[in-house]
């Protein structure tokens, strides 16, 4: 029932003239979601109170209530057709009154790590799309469908969330920066083996994939025992999930909604996500407390940051992903582990920042790792990229590598899947050779270059050729560089 309910929401989106894009039809589900979400918890606390013989105070007032403007119901529990607001004063009460109230959230909340500033947050940054009011009002009586109220019905629905995720993803380049295939993820945390205790981070969260099944995998792990059995988390251990294990950041107002709403349905209810520009930190400020057992990432690449936020890193450089990966392996705690996804070419590039990287990751670090992955892995990039495997606070004495062949083109309707990335979890663990796979000595990196790139010895060299949606990729984003340039001149003259 609750996936019919999406594609009926999704066909409303699409009649709607303020609607055009997966990102769009993503953004405008996500606060509907968020909203219904909310009702059903503060109900179920309201239960919960009186059963005790307490009272609830409820976050959001009488007024705006989801049985009040989104919901109204007849004594029977039917819909109230008669009270309900539809057309122009739907959207006037929403743009004027809801919007306006829930965004002002933020300034009341006591705290950042509450769920009333998260609502500030969301309600701050997002927009009502929706142009007709009887849309709206079709969509709001579809989403009244869907229920939180048991741990099953959120597992269910954080699996269809994840599908609009993905399909956002498959939409254009730009839902792909949200989107990193879950296969993969799953791949990478399997690797990294977390421990309920230990803190998980992620500075370039995007739609929170890393956070959400690194929850899954702690969560249902703990659950699930070998023999089958099923024992429930103790009250300490959720609350430690709850609280105190996975923390994001995210610059991108969008992808923030996103990854509050997809925490918050993985069974986090004031996820530890900060609305932030990470890169803008200063690197020499970071202390002790700052720092995490454990990182996951997918940083941009490509982009380029201003002169004034490269000053905050010892190694200068414009491109994204070279200051992300600094500031990973300085949020990393003594001891910590880490996978972090890059792109192919950091390993050999010639340029000094890259050079400068690769000793700090060598020297200061045991990248003990590297995951070569084929072009089609991220839908809509075809850009070839590793994952870099590493610990922090011992230098690197081998790097053993994989290479990723799940023997077919990647594409849409042939995407990356779990058995892909069976074998490399499995030799992983004891570091084992193969056709696929081989190590390598530090010995053996040139100490003036640190290229330390893919060269398969186990098969033969293949002419260097660069598959064409690789080069399509590149000038993709070459474009979108030379466009920020345009602009910056213009802004000038």
């Amino acid at each position: 029932m609750f996936e019919q309910t999406f594609k009926n929401i999704d066909d409303v989106l699409w009649k709607e003239a303020g609607c055009s894009s997966e990102l769009d039809y993503t953004e405008q589900t996500s606060w509907i979601l968020f909203l219904k979400y909310l009702d059903d918890l503060e109900g179920e606390r309201a239960i919960e109170a009186e059963l005790v013989g307490k009272s609830y105070s409820f976050i959001i007032d009488e007024k705006h209530h989801w049985s009040r403007w989104a919901a109204p119901k007849r004594s029977d529990g039917g819909f109230d057709h008669d009270t309900a607001l539809t057309g122009t004063d739907l959207i006037e009460y929403v743009d004027d009154e809801l919007f306006p109230y829930l965004k002002g959230f933020k300034q009341r909340a006591a705290s950042p790590d509450t769920i009333e500033y998260k609502i500030g947050e969301i309600f701050g940054e997002i927009k009502n799309k929706f142009n007709s009011g009887y849309s709206l009002r079709d969509a709001l009586e579809l989403m009244d469908q869907l229920h939180f109220r048991s741990q099953k019905e959120k597992h269910e629905l954080s699996h269809l969330y994840e599908t609009k995720i993905k399909n956002m993803g498959n939409a254009g380049r730009n839902g792909g920066e949200y989107y990193t295939p879950r296969p993969l993820i799953r791949a990478m945390i399997k690797v990294i083996k977390p421990t309920l205790g230990e803190t998980i981070y992620d500075g370039a969260c995007g739609s929170a994939g890393f956070l959400c099944e690194s929850h899954d995998y702690l969560r249902y792990g703990l659950e699930h025992k070998a023999n089958g059995t099923v024992t429930e988390l103790t009250t300490s251990q959720l609350d430690t999930l709850q609280t105190a294990t996975f923390y994001g950041k995210e610059k991108k107002s969008l992808a923030y909604v996103i990854a509050i709403m997809n925490m918050i349905l993985h069974g986090i209810d004031a996820p530890n996500i900060i609305h932030t520009n990470t890169l803008a930190e200063n690197l020499a400020d970071v202390q002790e407390k700052d720092r995490y057992d454990i990182i996951l990432a997918n940083p941009p690449f490509g982009g380029k940051e201003r002169p004034e936020v490269q000053q905050n890193y010892p190694i200068k450089t414009g491109e994204t992903a070279f200051l992300f990966l600094q500031h990973f392996i300085k949020y990393l705690k003594a001891g910590g582990r880490a996978a972090v996804v890059i792109k192919n070419t950091f390993l050999s590039n010639s340029d000094n920042a890259s050079k400068a990287l690769r000793q700090e990751l060598l020297e200061n670090c045991n990248l003990h790792t590297v995951l070569d992955c084929p072009g089609g892995t991220f839908l809509g990039a075809g850009v070839k990229t590793v994952v870099l495997f590493f610990e922090k606070g011992a230098p690197t004495r081998k790097v053993w590598y994989y290479q990723l062949n799940p023997g077919r083109n990647m594409g849409k309707t042939n995407s990356l899947n779990d058995d892909d990335l069976k074998e490399f979890v499995e030799l992983q663990a004891g570091f084992e050779e193969s056709e696929k796979s081989w190590s390598i000595d530090a010995t053996e990196i040139d100490q003036n270059t640190f290229d330390f790139s893919v060269k398969n010895p186990n098969k033969a060299e293949e002419a260097a050729l660069r598959e064409p949606q690789e080069i399509l990729a590149e000038i993709a984003l070459l474009d979108v560089d030379s466009s920020k340039v345009l602009e910056r001149i213009r802004g000038l003259l």
